[in-house]
């Protein structure tokens, strides 16, 4: 399985590496594994909705 890093996932999905790292830490991405201190995203991983959005909690109660 081919894997991104942070700043890889950060600048495909347009958001920032840290809140890419709190979806990760929560296991809302999945596949995603911690090597030592890296996280590891699969590539075929999707972009996890945020919640804090009027889109997100719309979804998040579907």
């Amino acid at each position: 399985m081919d894997y991104m890093t942070l700043k890889e996932a950060s600048e495909k999905w347009g958001i920032s590496a840290r809140m890419i790292n709190y979806y990760c830490a929560d296991g809302r991405i999945p596949g995603a594994v911690k090597m030592a201190t890296v996280w590891l995203i699969p590539k075929t991983a999707e972009k996890p909705v945020d919640g804090r959005t009027k889109q997100g909690k719309e979804l998040k109660h579907e």
